[in-house]
């Protein structure tokens, strides 16, 4: 298949959006299932984990390829809820296009608006669609006044609905100015009929305010418009997609899933508006050997080049390693190169998944996502390739994890178990971390949120079935430094009757928040050679790792190598890599290290009697509070709260607000802990 016919998306949204009830619905209309499935029922397709069906949430990205009007859709539906931020975040970095699904009640909630942002940061197209326009409190026009206020977007309805509630019965199709009616049980038959007299009026504004919109776009679209032609619907397709291309438009369609209504417009809006692959700007690279950027484009024919951007671990059939191959062609039974870690691995097999169920292919090209298995040696973020084009695709980057619990098996028999599961689920995601507390000697795992480790903790104990035991969630703190210092420091030992030897001198100082730790040298390769550089970047990379004050990780440090000296006769890296450790947990002690807690961005939805009370608990949890949004019928308090503070809070939400109370929290930043 060209590749001009390919489409790879993702679905992504705020949790109960209507995410996974529209994706079941898509592979429904595409033939690839053959009975619709209900998250309520805990028969979907896509949230095939146990978990999944359980709760009724997504917590992994599914993939699928499905196939519409000659066009094949590789569609990824992620998870909605912020603790899964990181299944959100490695989606986009391998997609062409996604749909935004809004809920036509609640509007742009906060993981709409984080997930909106990671794909404004990819720069993803977008296509928008407001589902459940037949619930109560439904409103298509408030939700594109949210667009454009909290998201910054420029939303741009090709449809409006007919009704709202429970009087919403269909949708105008404002390009071919007609009603779309879904008859039958399953909504398979679509009658388009003329736009009635009723709806006539206000078809006719929408569709002003569409070419209105284009025109200031395309130069032909406004002579037709200012001439009072008509305007060709191919015309509109065609500036539609390129506005949607560049980003400076969101085309807008509506329905309500649930009632099967309003899919199958969305899925001709995929193909005739979101990019093919060839349709994307060149992806960067890095050519390791020539030291120089090149772009990359996705050509079949090319240089092989991929990326594995998701590992996951079965139990019963092993590891299955998803890629997206970006140029070149990807072969079973063929050895590539791990880039980065310059290790040979081999193609055993290649599938195409259906959610959980593989589908074996030969090969996969320029542009397709699918899976590889028989790799060894990689894990997400490393690029496949070739070993004379050694061309490092960009990593991806996962937030810190904030919140931990304690570990153990409830039997020594268990333990040696119990690790290898955390190493597994450790490869399978790159926000879960395992570190043993050297004061207490406890194993602890860490997780982006309380519902992000109840979620592995059922996996370790059901799963993979580990008897274990778990303690109550605590607070990942870390330490930075507040002063600059300059510290000299010199290494020296002798061992096996060999004199090692490293003197250097480091300045470390404080970096802009959120800025991250970072080495830098000043020092020319003709003083000190590169290997021993390396050496005592890798002492100082290893010693941020474990702070000063009470071992937690530093964060938002800069070190800067400054002058060195060494003698060939006693110098190595071990004693380069021993002085840099050394050297900066000597000059962190007397930079004036600090703690730091997590701050958590916290929004709060409740009805307007409780507004006082509400804001009141915040303030005493230590809260600061933003701002505050009215609602119909609720307020929006946004806040930022330490993190600490925050355990327990559900209880007391649903105390004081009658049940009626919730909130969702993400994590901000960090603050020097009071």
């Amino acid at each position: 298949m060209a590749s001009t016919k390919r489409r790879n998306i993702g679905i992504i949204a705020h949790i109960d959006a209507g995410k996974t009830t529209t994706s079941e619905r898509i592979l429904f209309y595409t033939g690839k299932t053959h009975r619709i499935g209900e998250v309520d029922s805990g028969n979907t397709t896509m949230d095939w984990m146990e978990q999944e069906q359980d709760r009724g949430i997504t917590i992994t990205s599914a993939a699928t390829t499905c196939f519409w009007s000659d066009y094949q859709i590789n569609l990824i539906d992620t998870p909605g809820h912020v603790d899964f931020t990181a299944e959100v975040e490695r989606s986009l970095r391998v997609l062409d296009g996604a749909v935004g699904i809004f809920c036509a009640v609640s509007g742009v909630e906060p993981q709409s608006e984080t997930v909106w942002h990671q794909a404004d940061r990819y720069g993803v197209p977008r296509i928008a669609y407001i589902n459940k326009m037949d619930r109560i409190g439904a409103d298509f026009d408030a939700v594109l006044e949210e667009m454009r206020n909290k998201l910054g977007a420029h939303p741009i309805p090709i449809q409006i609905p007919m009704g709202r509630e429970n009087e919403f019965e269909g949708v105008i199709d404002l390009i071919t100015n007609e009603e779309l009616h879904w008859d039958g049980p399953d909504g398979t038959d679509i009658r388009r009929t003329p736009v009635s007299a009723p709806w006539q009026a206000k078809a006719d504004a929408a569709r002003d305010a569409l070419y209105d919109a284009l025109s200031a776009y395309s130069d032909e679209m406004t002579e037709l418009y200012l001439e009072g032609k008509a305007i060709p619907p191919q015309l509109v397709h065609t500036v539609l997609r390129e506005t949607t291309l560049k980003r400076q438009l969101v085309p807008v369609l509506c329905g309500a899933s649930l009632r099967n209504i309003g899919v199958q417009p969305l899925l001709d809006a995929v193909v005739a508006y979101l990019p093919a692959p060839e349709d994307v700007p060149p992806f960067h690279g890095f050519h390791t050997k020539k030291e120089e950027d090149v772009h990359v484009t996705p050509d079949p024919q090319g240089n092989l080049l991929a990326l594995v951007f998701k590992v996951h671990v079965d139990p019963q059939t092993g590891i299955y390693y998803y890629v997206r191959v970006y140029s070149g062609t990807l072969k079973t039974g063929v050895q590539v190169m791990n880039i980065g870690k310059k290790k040979r691995e081999r193609v055993n097999r290649l599938l195409r998944m259906h959610a959980n169920r593989p589908e074996p292919v030969d090969s996969l090209s320029a542009g397709e996502i699918g899976v590889v298995v028989g790799l060894k040696e990689s894990q997400t973020g490393d690029t496949l390739g070739l070993e004379n084009y050694p061309v490092l695709l960009e990593r991806m980057h996962f937030p810190e994890p904030v919140i931990s619990v304690a570990i153990e098996p409830k039997s020594t028999s268990e333990q040696e178990k119990l690790e290898q599961v955390m190493s597994t689920l450790m490869l399978e995601d790159p926000t879960f971390l395992v570190k043993e507390n050297k004061e207490t000697g406890q194993t602890l795992i860490s997780g982006m949120g309380e519902l992000h480790l109840d979620v592995l903790v059922t996996r370790i104990t059901k799963e993979f079935r580990v008897e274990a035991r778990v303690g109550n969630p605590q607070v990942s703190y870390r330490e930075t430094v507040t002063a600059s210092v300059t510290h000299e420091e010199i290494y020296e030992r002798t061992m096996a009757g060999k004199e090692h030897r490293a003197q250097i001198t480091l300045t470390i100082e404080p970096a802009s928040r959120g800025e991250g730790n970072s080495f830098t040298s000043k020092v020319s390769k003709s003083v000190l050679p590169d290997v021993y550089q390396e050496a005592v970047s890798r002492g100082v990379q290893a010693a941020f790792g474990s702070g000063v004050l009470f071992g937690y990780p530093l964060i938002d440090v800069k070190v800067t190598l400054t002058s060195a000296r060494y003698d060939e006769l006693t110098a190595s890296e071990l004693a380069f890599e021993a002085a840099g450790s050394l050297g900066f947990d000597n000059a962190a002690r007397q930079a004036s290290p600090v703690q730091m807690e997590p701050v958590m961005k916290v929004v709060v939805l409740t009805p307007h009697d409780f507004v006082g009370e509400v804001i009141n608990h915040l303030t005493q949890k230590g809260g600061i509070v933003l701002s505050m949004e009215s609602h119909p019928g609720r307020e929006a308090i946004n806040a930022e709260v330490p993190l600490i503070k925050m355990f327990g809070f559900t209880t007391g939400l649903r105390s004081m607000t009658q049940g009626r109370g919730t909130f969702t929290m993400e994590f901000s930043h960090f603050s020097p802990k009071l």
